[in-house]
């Protein structure tokens, strides 16, 4: 009979087990459904310039207006995810960062310059709109350029943010319009290099090396500016070494400054060297004509040595000295040992010449 009571105890503990299982298996499954719904699900935001109900393809907002005026123009919003949205819409100043992106404003950093000319429905600096997945919105905007306003480009951006949680860690997503705004008056289109240097690296062939030149460029002028930058070598007599170097310098808002080093390959150990840099300021395609935009020209001069040469050519002129003394001296003996071996001739022929005399009686 003690057998029949084990068994069940076994038994029962069996179908627990069975049971646990089954409900952990159903939870999995629930998950995995589950989990690719979530996936699914996107925060997207989009915004562009628009007139009247739809975007008109402008990739920025560009003014000209006097001081003391204004204008109103149009910004598309719209939610590109698949969740409901509430975008917060407003605008801030500009400035460029230190790899030169056009950078803006933190949501929460008061602005100060044409961020703060931008206002919307009743003058409000900020505007919240609730989105549908899909949904776009077209929002009206007024700026208002101060009497004030010094002459130039101010740049600022409109700004479409959305703040989201992600677990523990809260999310602002952005994105953002160009704004610029020129005043007119007395545009001084102006790139100016306040310093430059140069860094040989040379290479086992003297003929062969690098140059970096490393130089600050400066927007020394109050219209937004870019450039197509040359580099080059030359050495004496104005003679070109290396290949010359082009790269494209990205825009630069008024009085902002970047460093930048150009290598210029190919650059012989020519002893001197004249390093160059050149710089043709450019506006962008969708930005105001300011006019003239003079060319900026700078250089410095480095030396490049050829030791690896000078020490072979050294080593040669040894060689050859050496080669040159060694003769020299070998063939001085030469004509001393000649000189000897006449002599000597000569001595044994007078010595056989001479008679023999005898002291023995006749």
């Amino acid at each position: 009979m003690p057998l029949i009571p084990a068994l069940t105890q076994s038994l029962r503990r069996l179908v627990a087990v069975v049971l646990v299982a089954l409900v952990l298996a159903g939870v999995m499954v629930a998950a995995s459904a589950a989990m690719p719904a979530r996936a699914d699900d996107t925060d997207g935001i989009s915004g562009s310039p628009a007139t009247d109900a739809s975007a008109d393809g402008r990739s920025r907002f560009s003014y000209q207006i006097a001081p003391g005026q204004q204008l109103t123009d149009d910004y598309m919003v719209r939610n590109t995810g698949t969740t409901p949205q509430v975008m917060k819409v407003f605008a801030t100043d500009a400035y460029n960062t230190e790899d030169g992106s056009y950078g803006l404003l933190d949501t929460d950093a008061p602005a100060s310059d044409a961020g703060s000319w931008v206002s919307f429905d009743q003058g409000a600096k900020q505007i919240d709109i609730p989105l549908d997945p899909g949904a776009s919105q077209v929002v009206p905007f007024t700026l208002n350029v101060p009497a004030d306003a010094g002459p130039g480009d101010h740049a600022a951006g409109i700004v479409i943010s959305v703040t989201s949680a992600e677990g523990q860690i809260l999310v602002d997503r952005r994105v953002a319009t160009r704004l610029y705004v020129r005043v007119p008056g007395d545009l001084q289109p102006a790139l100016t290099i306040s310093s430059i240097a140069a860094d040989y690296q040379g290479q086992v062939n003297p003929l062969d090396g690098s140059t970096a030149i490393t130089f600050t460029v400066k927007n020394s002028g109050n219209v937004a500016l870019g450039a197509t930058m040359v580099a080059g070598v030359n050495t004496w007599f104005g003679i070109s070494t290396g290949a010359q170097t082009r790269q494209d310098l990205s825009e630069m808002l008024p009085g902002s400054t970047r460093t930048i080093t150009m290598t210029v390959p190919g650059t012989g150990q020519w002893g001197y060297l004249n390093p160059y840099v050149s710089l043709q300021p450019t506006v962008d395609p969708d930005a105001l004509n300011p006019g003239p935009l003079p060319q900026v020209n700078r250089d410095t001069v480095t030396f490049a040595v050829p030791w690896l040469l000078l020490i072979a050519l050294a080593i040669a002129a040894g060689i050859y000295l050496f080669i040159r003394i060694r003769r020299a001296r070998d063939e001085k003996t030469a004509r001393d040992w000649i000189a000897y071996t006449e002599a000597e001739a000569r001595r044994k022929a007078r010595d056989e010449a001479e008679p023999v005399t005898s002291n023995e009686p006749r």
